[in-house]
């Protein structure tokens, strides 16, 4: 992510949570910072081990709300993974996932192909569809190379 891209996306977070009346604290924009700069999908615990380098002296649940009302605000998604915990991420466009089944590792990636990828009609009546992410299950380069 560029300068530009991070300083955007922080006065999007800001803008935001002021429409929203969530109010704007040094610990929310250092949980969102730090997801910004993440390249790995992290956990809030993964998370919190990161922004308590800087705030030493923040509470897990304070970065697991935080997490939680980003989420709500659409300003980052949650990510389901097969380890069972809840991981976060800052990119909200839409993109698809490659999941390695040995290490949890999550790739992005984007494909014109599977974001044209047709809700069936049968389903479409019993479901009001929200967002349409593909999933790939795989094994990733590193885990390969072991």
């Amino acid at each position: 992510m560029t300068n530009r891209d991070h300083e955007a996306s922080v006065e999007l977070f800001k803008k935001t949570c002021a429409q929203k009346g969530l109010k704007i604290t040094p610990q929310r924009i250092a949980v969102y910072e730090e997801l910004l700069e993440a390249k790995d999908h992290p956990s809030a615990d993964v998370l919190y081990t990161r922004v308590r380098k800087t705030f030493t002296n923040i509470s897990f649940d304070t970065v697991y709300r935080t997490l939680l009302s980003l989420v709500e605000l659409g300003l980052i998604r949650l990510v389901k993974s097969y380890d069972g915990r809840k991981r976060f991420e800052p990119n909200i466009q839409n993109h698809h996932h490659c999941i390695c089944i040995k290490c949890q590792k999550i790739i992005d990636f984007c494909d014109e192909g599977y974001d044209l990828i047709q809700v069936p009609k049968t389903l479409g009546r019993q479901f009001q569809v929200m967002n349409k992410r593909v999933v790939l299950e795989g094994i990733c380069s590193d885990c390969r190379s072991k």
